[in-house]
């Protein structure tokens, strides 16, 4: 096992090398694919080579990963680019199945390869980290089906190890709370009904607006179940009746808060 700053260098090194060769790092403005991005720009201005951040705009993410991703994109020179794709277009995922993840990222990767071979750029990357092995995560085969490289898994960096070379390399997405596709907010075999999903994005955007730093609103039919942060359940009972009132204007029939609070992956069980 190596610490972490034996993983540091170990990723720079790596780095070095591929920028040379173009790079292609799938980019969504969150901790990890930034952490990737600035570390591939320092090491492309003293090497040279290539290296895209390249952003899918997409039906199941939130728009506001965009600025985000803008704006650390700026912040480390890199070519930043924006491409449109409609998952719900795939039949494969419409239904939600088991293998979602899988389908999806698939049908998104194949065609940042294409890009990529458009520009020039020999490697593929994305963010996937070493704490992404421990839950359900069925999209890692189909990248590793494509030839997509994941350095921060590949070295060992846990979401820690990011957030603490995030913070030395002053990104500003250091401390940004994870997101994950609006997909997961439903059980497996429910269709993905565009309205339904965008009241779902509606409350979490509400709640976020609030204070609540990290925050899912999982669908169970008519139940709401609200996953927050435990440190924070003062904060939601104290805004209860608000918060109530609010999500049933959205739509919702019955609003529970889960004592157990935030945890990835809570609809794989």
């Amino acid at each position: 096992m190596y610490d972490y700053r034996d993983k540091k260098e170990r990723l720079e090194e790596f780095l070095e090398d591929v920028v040379k060769r173009g790079v292609c790092i799938a980019f969504s403005g969150g901790v990890d694919s930034s952490l990737l991005l600035a570390a591939a720009c320092r090491e492309q201005r003293r090497s040279g080579g290539t290296v895209f951040g390249v952003m899918f705009d997409t039906f199941l993410h939130t728009k506001g990963d965009e600025e985000a991703a803008r704006k650390v994109s700026m912040e480390c020179g890199a070519d930043f680019a924006v491409f449109s794709v409609n998952e719900l277009d795939n039949p494969a995922i419409l239904n939600n199945p088991t293998d979602r993840c899988y389908q999806c990222k698939k049908y998104l990767f194949a065609r940042l390869k294409e890009f990529a071979a458009k520009h020039e750029c020999a490697v593929v990357m994305d963010g996937t980290n070493a704490d992404d092995m421990r839950v359900y995560r069925p999209g890692l085969k189909a990248l590793s089906e494509l030839g997509v490289v994941s350095p921060l898994k590949e070295f060992g960096f846990t979401k820690a190890d990011v957030r603490r070379m995030a913070e030395e390399y002053g990104i500003s997405a250091a401390g940004r709370p994870s997101d994950s596709c609006l997909a997961t907010r439903l059980p497996y075999g429910e269709t993905l009904d565009a309205q339904v999903l965008k009241r779902i994005a509606g409350g979490e955007e509400y709640l976020s607006g609030l204070g609540f730093g990290t925050v899912r609103i999982r669908l169970h039919g008519p139940v709401a179940r609200i996953e927050i942060l435990p440190e924070q359940f003062s904060l939601f009972l104290n805004l209860r009746e608000d918060i109530a009132a609010r999500l049933k204007e959205l739509g919702f029939v019955y609003i529970t808060l889960d004592v157990e609070g935030f945890r990835s992956g809570s609809m794989d069980l």
